[in-house]
């Protein structure tokens, strides 16, 4: 067995006690991931006749709000709430700076963020990302795409982007 010099037992030390905050808003929310999810941006290219702008308004909050629900009943996230100067506080509305800071200051350790496309009355494509605010860095980057443009077909793709999210982040 490697025996540890003076230098090396003070920097593991240090290291060690550095981690203990982390360790105990972690301990706190029962082992949680703080989470706040922006409000997701969507397009429509698809030159449809129809204004369908209120039903897509509608589904996007469901969608949202099926991913809050989803991700908090997964036991691994605690899902904060997100306060923007302007709603909505979504990755195209908000300045960058502002959206972090707002995800900081509802105690999140990770942002997730993402918008959809709809680009033809059958396909929709989408992109979700989730930065970890205590790295900085990107720990989740999902695409996904759905066909149709019903309750549905969105709620598919928000169970989804849910499973996704909850196997590969840590």
């Amino acid at each position: 067995m490697r025996r540890l010099h003076m230098p090396q037992v003070l920097v593991l030390a240090g290291a060690m006690l550095a981690t203990l905050p982390l360790v105990a808003a972690w301990a706190q929310d029962g082992g949680q991931i703080p989470l706040a999810i922006a409000d997701f941006d969507y397009t429509d290219t698809s030159g449809e006749a129809a204004d369908q702008r209120a039903a897509h308004a509608g589904r996007l909050a469901d969608f949202a709000a099926l991913l809050r629900e989803e991700l908090a009943a997964s036991g691994k996230y605690r899902i904060v709430t997100l306060a923007c100067a302007k709603p909505p506080c979504s990755a195209a509305r908000t300045d960058a700076a502002e959206l972090i800071e707002a995800a900081r200051a509802a105690g999140a350790r990770l942002l997730l963020y993402g918008g959809i496309h709809k680009m033809s009355t059958l396909v929709q494509f989408g992109r979700a990302q989730a930065v970890d605010l205590k790295a900085d860095k990107l720990v989740f980057d999902q695409a996904i795409s759905f066909r149709g443009d019903d309750d549905e077909a969105w709620r598919r793709a928000g169970m989804f982007l849910a499973e996704q999210l909850v196997s590969t982040t840590r």
